[in-house]
């Protein structure tokens, strides 16, 4: 498994965009996003890779947001707040 502390560098940038929203690209995609007022937004893309999951991660341990993506059974789950989410492309959630 890959570092988890910090975003990777392949293919990947961070940066702050016009509306003061934090975003992770990671090829031409925003994976993941903070956006100004908390909100976090995640996104594959339709790419549900071990890497663009490690890229979600390591942007909230980076920058210290509380939810982690775990895989069972090849489908997705986010954990936030003491709950289980199932994964959706463009999910919305406040950590």
């Amino acid at each position: 498994m890959g570092q988890q502390s910090k975003v990777g560098r392949t293919a990947t940038s961070v940066f702050t965009d016009n509306t003061g929203a934090l975003c992770c690209i990671y090829h031409n995609t925003c994976v993941a996003k903070r956006m100004a007022n908390g909100t976090i937004k995640l996104n594959s893309g339709g790419w549900k890779t071990v890497t663009t999951k490690l890229r979600m991660n390591q942007f909230a341990n980076q920058y210290g947001i509380s939810y982690t993506i775990e895989q069972k059974n090849f489908d997705w789950f986010v954990h936030v707040n003491g709950r289980v989410i199932p994964f959706a492309d463009n999910m919305e959630f406040t950590a």
